[in-house]
C-alpha cells in the first residue's frame, strides 16, 4: 500500500504484473561475474525468476514515476525467495567472505533451503545484520581506503532491497548524477562533462570533493531522507540494522553511529539518496533562482564538477555550497576542492591579462586540459592521470615479481588481461600517447623481470618482441569522441535542442 498518491497506485502494486515492465536495476558494486554458477542445474528456474523479478519491480517503477509524492508503505513483501535467488545470482562468486566466513559456493550448497530460511527471518523480523569485516585497499595517492566486507546473507538481502529501492529512486534522481546507477557509468559522466564544456558558455570550473563522505553520513538525516519515499517501517528498520551493525577489525567491534561502510552493496544507493536531498535538489534550485549565467553540473558519487559562465556565480556558489553541506554534517575537502578558470575562452582571456595557460583538473582518472585543434578551435584533451599511471605500473611490477618463476605463457595470459582491462577504460581520443607509453613501460618491466630469472639471461630483444606481440595488446583508441556518444544517448541535447534546454545540465534534467 502507498499513501500520498492515488488509490489506483496501491492496486497496481498489489495487482497483476504488466508484461512489459522495465528491467531490474543493476547494482554497480556487485556486478554479475560472467556465467552464473551451476547454470545447468537451475537454468529454467533462473529464467522464470528473472521474468518474475522484472515484472515485480516494474510495478513499483510505474507507481513511483506516476506520482513523485507517493510514499510506499508496503515494500518488504517484494523481498521474495525469487528475488533473493536473483540477488544471490548477481553477487560476485569470488568475493571475499565477511565475518561469517561463508563463500558463494558454500552457500550454493542447499541454496533453496538457505534462501527459504533467510526469507522467513527477513519477513518475521528475526533477521540480524552482521558487522562488516574491515579490509584496506591501497588508493592511487598511496593511502589506504577502508572497506567493509559484509557477510554473504547481508549482501543477498541488501542486493534484493536495493533492486526494490532502485525502482523507486531511479525515477527521482537528477540527470547529472552518474555514480553507481543502473545503465550509467564513469564514461557517461565524462561524456556529459565534455559536451558541457564544448557547448555551454563555461569559463570557470569548481572541482569539489566531499571530505570522508561515506564516513560522515549522518544516520538521522539519512533516515529522514528515506522517509520522503519509504513509508514501510520494516524496510526502514532493516536499513537501520545495517547502519548500526558496525565494523569488526582485529577482533574488536566498533558500533556504527555515523557513516555507511564503503564496499557494502547498498551503500552507493544510500549515498545517492543522501546527496540527492542534500545536494542535487539544492543545486537545481540554485541554478534556477540564483545563477546569472549558464551552468553545467556533473556528479559522480561524492565528486562533482560545476561549470559557470561568470566568476561571480562560481564564487557565490562555493560559499553557499559550503554552508549547505555543513547543515548535513558534510564538508568540502580543502585540498581537493579548487576553483579554476577553464573552458573554450579561458586561454584567450588569460592571455589578454598576461597570465599563463589555464590550470588542469582531474576527474574520474583523467587529467582534463584546455587544448587547440590544428585550425585553432578549442579542444578538450584528456590524458590518464600521472599518479594513476605510475600506480598501475608499480602494481604490475610487484605482481610480476611474485610470478617471477611462473611459465611465460601463464605470465602472458595474466598480463594480457591486465593491459586489456586498462585500455578498455583509458583508450579515449587524445590519450593515445599515454597509452603507448604505458605499453612501453609494461614491456620494459616484463623484460627486466624475465631476465632476472637467471644470472645468465637469455632473453634477447628479438625473442622478447615475439613474446610481446603474442601477449601484450597494442595501444589503440577504442572509445568514440565523447560528444558523439553523448548525442546518441541523449538526443534531446543535440545542437538543435540546446536552445530549449539552455539551463539544463549536460547529461540530464535539472
Amino acid at each position: 500500500m502507498m499513501n500520498g498518491g492515488e488509490k489506483s497506485d496501491s492496486a497496481i502494486v498489489a495487482g497483476k504484473l504488466p508484461n512489459k515492465a522495465g528491467r531490474p536495476a543493476a547494482e554497480a558494486m556487485e556486478p554479475r561475474a560472467g556465467a552464473e554458477g551451476n547454470a545447468d542445474q537451475r537454468s529454467t528456474r533462473r529464467t522464470q525468476s528473472r521474468e518474475s523479478v522484472t515484472q515485480s519491480l516494474g510495478r513499483i517503477r510505474q507507481a513511483a514515476r506516476r506520482d513523485k509524492r507517493t510514499r510506499f508503505t508496503a515494500l518488504l513483501h517484494h523481498i521474495t525467495p525469487t528475488l533473493l535467488e536473483w540477488a544471490f545470482d548477481n553477487l560476485k562468486k569470488d568475493a571475499a567472505p565477511g565475518v561469517d566466513g561463508v563463500t558463494w559456493d558454500q552457500y550454493a550448497q542447499g541454496l533453496p533451503e538457505n534462501l527459504a530460511d533467510l526469507h522467513g527471518r527477513v519477513q518475521r523480523g528475526a533477521y540480524r545484520a552482521s558487522p562488516s569485516r574491515r579490509q584496506y585497499i591501497p588508493k592511487p595517492d598511496g593511502q589506504m581506503r577502508p572497506l567493509g566486507v559484509a557477510s554473504l546473507e547481508d549482501k543477498i538481502v541488501q542486493r534484493a532491497l536495493m533492486a526494490v529501492l532502485n525502482a523507486i529512486y531511479e525515477t527521482d534522481f537528477a540527470g547529472f548524477s552518474y555514480g553507481f546507477r543502473p545503465g550509467r557509468g564513469q564514461h557517461d559522466a565524462l561524456d556529459a562533462l565534455a559536451a558541457g564544456l564544448e557547448r555551454r558558455k563555461v569559463n570557470w570550473l569548481l572541482d569539489a570533493d566531499i571530505r570522508a563522505f561515506y564516513d560522515s553520513i549522518d544516520h538521522d538525516w539519512l533516515m529522514r531522507f528515506l522517509e520522503h519515499r519509504i513509508g514501510d517501517r520494516r524496510v526502514l528498520r532493516l536499513i537501520g540494522k545495517w547502519l548500526k551493525a558496525g565494523v569488526l577489525e582485529d577482533g574488536a567491534w566498533t558500533e556504527g553511529t555515523v557513516g555507511t561502510p564503503q564496499g557494502a552493496v547498498i551503500s552507493p544507493l544510500l549515498a545517492n539518496v543522501y546527496l540527492h536531498y542534500a545536494y542535487d535538489l539544492w543545486v537545481q534550485k540554485w541554478r534556477k533562482e540564483t545563477a546569472r549565467g549558464e551552468m553545467i553540473v556533473i556528479r559522480y558519487a561524492d565528486d562533482t564538477i560545476v561549470g559557470f559562465q561568470f566568476e561571480a556565480d562560481a564564487r557565490r556558489f562555493l560559499d553557499d555550497l559550503q554552508a549547505r553541506l555543513a547543515g548535513f554534517a558534510l564538508a568540502l575537502h580543502p585540498d581537493k576542492t579548487r576553483l579554476i578558470e577553464f573552458g573554450r575562452f579561458a586561454q584567450a582571456s588569460r592571455s589578454r591579462r598576461g597570465l599563463g595557460r589555464p590550470d588542469t583538473f582531474d576527474f574520474l582518472g583523467f587529467t582534463h586540459i584546455c587544448a587547440r585543434t590544428p585550425d585553432g578551435r578549442f579542444m578538450l584533451r584528456r590524458q590518464t592521470m600521472r599518479k594513476r599511471l605510475r600506480a598501475k605500473l608499480t602494481e604490475i611490477k610487484e605482481e610480476l615479481r611474485r610470478r617471477l618463476h611462473r611459465p611465460i605463457a601463464e605470465q602472458g595470459r595474466w598480463l594480457r588481461s591486465v593491459v586489456a582491462g586498462y585500455f578498455a577504460y583509458h583508450a579515449v581520443p587524445t590519450n593515445a600517447r599515454t597509452l603507448m607509453a604505458f605499453r612501453y613501460h609494461v614491456t620494459q618491466t616484463w623484460l627486466r623481470s624475465l631476465r632476472r630469472r637467471s644470472q645468465r639471461h637469455n632473453m634477447p630483444w628479438v625473442r622478447m618482441n615475439r613474446i610481446i606481440d603474442a601477449w601484450v595488446p597494442r595501444a589503440r583508441t577504442t572509445h568514440p569522441w565523447p560528444i558523439q556518444r553523448f548525442d546518441v544517448k541523449h538526443p534531446r541535447q543535440e545542437p538543435s535542442a540546446l536552445g530549449a534546454h539552455a539551463r539544463i545540465c549536460a547529461g540530464g534534467a535539472g
